[in-house]
C-alpha cells in the first residue's frame, strides 16, 4: 500500500512536529484512511502509541538481532 509507506517516511520525518491526523491531511488523506493506516501499522507492529510531542505515535525502534541475549 503505497499510502502506508509514504505516511510512515512522513511520521518519521515528522518528528512529532504535527498530530497524526494532520500529517495525513497533508497528503490528502481523510481522517479515516489516516486511522486505517495507523491501524496496520500498529498490528504490523512499526510504530507504537507513544506521545511525541503533538503527535501520539512515534516509529518503533529496531532490535538488531545481534543484540538480543
Amino acid at each position: 500500500m503505497e499510502n502506508k509507506d509514504r505516511y510512515y517516511n512522513a511520521l518519521i520525518e515528522n518528528d512529532g512536529q504535527l498530530n497524526e491526523i494532520e500529517l495525513g491531511e497533508k497528503f490528502g488523506l481523510d481522517e479515516n484512511e489516516t486511522r486505517e493506516i495507523i491501524v496496520q501499522l500498529l498490528s504490523e507492529h512499526r510504530i507504537e502509541y507513544k506521545e511525541n510531542r503533538a503527535c501520539n505515535y512515534k516509529p518503533r525502534k529496531k532490535i538488531k538481532a545481534g543484540n538480543i541475549v
